[in-house]
């Protein structure tokens, strides 16, 4: 749970930093093939999936202790983190080589099965 929340914070950290290395090249159109341009898309949204699953790892560990889970589901802290680490990973990779975005079933099942491990944890006390 304290892992999940200063994860949360230090990925947030981390999307600021990124926010502002992208920031200073976001003013020029043909910035990594323009606007619309897939390595572009995908800078971005590594960019941004550093805040939402920041949030969802800041969500995790204020849950367990608002909804008082004990034990704690220690496959879900550990798949938000694996989730979050892999996302933006996934997304840069993605920007650098399309072939890449054949891997983004590691996030998206990794945070599904934290969700679904958390819910059903709570659910069942």
């Amino acid at each position: 749970m304290q892992t999940n929340i200063l994860f949360a914070w230090s990925w947030i950290l981390c999307g600021l930093i990124s926010g502002t290395g992208i920031g200073l090249f976001f003013h020029r159109r043909d910035w990594l093939g323009g606007y619309d341009s897939w390595r572009r898309r995908m800078v971005r949204l590594g960019h941004i999936s550093f805040f939402g699953t920041g949030l969802l790892n800041l969500g995790y560990g204020l849950s367990v202790v608002a909804l008082e889970v004990l034990p704690q589901p220690r496959l879900a802290s550990a798949a938000f983190i694996v989730g979050a680490v892999t996302m933006p990973l996934v997304c840069f990779l993605s920007a650098w080589d399309d072939r890449g975005r054949y891997l983004f079933f590691v996030p998206v099942v990794s945070l599904l099965l934290a969700t679904g491990e958390l819910l059903w944890v709570s659910l069942a006390r």
